[in-house]
């Protein structure tokens, strides 16, 4: 549609103002609503052909474009509605006036319905608006779950970004399973298997990966493969775990109120856990202070689970380690990575394709590429063993033939007849209680 530049903004301008005074809800007086702008649609053509519209205004050459255009943009979120409803994309990018998103397929795409940055900035407010949440100049940076807690959205505004900058992450996948995963080409029936075996007992594992390489998801699978009767408590700076928890709950933190108080951060929120006899504390993404809290959980002799951007899985350690140092709490690098080489017993990582290199067609993988176990070591640094690994994303994920330490505490939580070497060499598959289709 080639509307005058500022047809969209006088019309819309209108027809708020209608709303406003008919006192109309845009989101159940739809109806009301469209007819309003049909009206202004009607009043503005009349007065362009008429000669008398500002600054020698133009006739719309789409009329019923701009009415679909200015109902969406008040009883929807605009442009961007279609995309909020399709299952297809993953993350919306929204810079100043321009949208792209992420398919499934892993590929950076443009919206080719025309925004403002102004209409972009409704479509924020709009989806905040619904929350506790508010992103002005107090406030220029804000994350919050949206859509009925169906994405994650991260936005910042001017003088913190050069313009208004958002990512919208939109939660897809639905079946966050040990077997789903599998059925993805993420593990192996063996890595599976064994995965599940370890979350029979309670184990501290960190899940490590560059962005969008399916940490949350193996994140939540984990936690729907411990056992009924474990108490799980997860933190998160904004909610995106979906695992059904038969004892415990998941926990959110709360940013501060326009005058300051009110903060729940995500360390308080891991300190506040400890007292709720946890059998595992989960954080959903450790980037932070809330890593020296996870000292005080090993000391409590209770699990945890994490995950950590990181390039490998050693590279995931120090990660962990420097994030704990950084809460300035006096204690040395050397006891921190002591504590954390006494308690973690595995890292998981995780890559993904680059989508540059994938052809027109092809979809990007996200796979786990290493399971390291942490062994007990004599020296302050950490002593690995990887248990399984795989050579280059698409090639086989393999047993190394190594053993996990402690291996007789995990083989108490299986059932009769299993044992780790069996599980290990694909001999026997898990039961992988929770298997059944996860929905949010």
């Amino acid at each position: 549609m080639n509307a005058p530049p500022d047809a969209y903004a006088s019309i819309r301008r209108a027809v708020l103002d209608a709303v406003e005074e008919a006192k109309l809800d845009p989101r159940s007086d739809t109806g009301a609503v469209r007819a309003l702008v049909v009206k202004a649609v009607e009043s503005y053509q009349r007065a362009a052909h008429a000669g008398t519209l500002a600054a020698g205004g133009m006739a719309l050459s789409d009329p019923a474009a701009m009415v679909v255009r200015v109902t969406q943009a008040i009883c929807d979120f605009g442009p961007l509605s279609s995309l909020f409803g399709r299952t297809d994309v993953e993350e919306i990018f929204i810079e100043g006036d321009r949208v792209l998103y992420l398919d499934q397929g892993g590929r950076l795409r443009g919206l080719a319905a025309p925004t403002t940055e102004a209409e972009n900035r409704q479509v924020i407010d709009q989806l905040l608006s619904q929350t506790q949440r508010h992103l002005d100049a107090k406030s220029p940076l804000v994350q919050a779950r949206v859509l009925q807690g169906a994405a994650r959205l991260s936005a910042a505004i001017p003088p913190v970004a050069d313009r208004l900058s958002a990512t919208l992450r939109k939660y897809t996948l639905r079946k966050e399973t040990l077997p789903y995963l599998l059925e993805r080409g993420s593990l192996s029936s063996a890595a599976a298997s064994f995965l599940w075996a370890v979350m029979q007992s309670r184990r501290s594992l960190i899940v490590s990966g560059p962005p969008g390489a399916g940490k949350t998801s193996l994140l939540s699978a984990l936690i729907a493969a411990s056992p009924a009767n474990h108490c799980i408590r997860c933190a998160e700076e904004i909610r995106e775990l979906s695992a059904p928890i038969t004892h415990g709950s998941y926990y959110e933190a709360r940013p501060p109120a326009l005058d300051g108080s009110g903060e729940i951060s995500l360390r308080d929120l891991v300190k506040f856990l400890l007292a709720m006899r946890p059998d595992l504390i989960v954080v959903g993404e450790v980037r932070g202070a809330e890593a020296f809290e996870l000292t005080r959980a090993i000391n409590a002799g209770c699990g945890f689970l994490c995950t950590v951007h990181a390039n490998s899985a050693r590279d995931a350690l120090s990660a962990l380690v420097n994030a704990a140092i950084m809460a300035g709490e006096n204690v040395g690098e050397p006891i921190v990575r002591r504590v954390f080489s006494s308690a973690l017993d595995f890292v998981v990582h995780l890559d993904r394709d680059d989508v540059n290199r994938l052809a027109p067609d092809e979809e990007a993988r996200r796979q786990v590429m290493e399971v390291l176990a942490v062994v007990p070591a004599m020296t302050e640094d950490f002593s690995t063993e990887p248990i399984f690994v795989r050579e280059a994303l698409g090639k086989p994920l393999v047993w190394t033939g190594a053993y996990p330490p402690e291996v007789d505490l995990i083989e108490r939580s299986l059932p009769e007849g299993a044992t780790m070497t069996a599980i290990l060499e694909g001999r026997i598959q898990a039961p992988f209680p929770g298997s059944q289709d996860v929905g949010r």
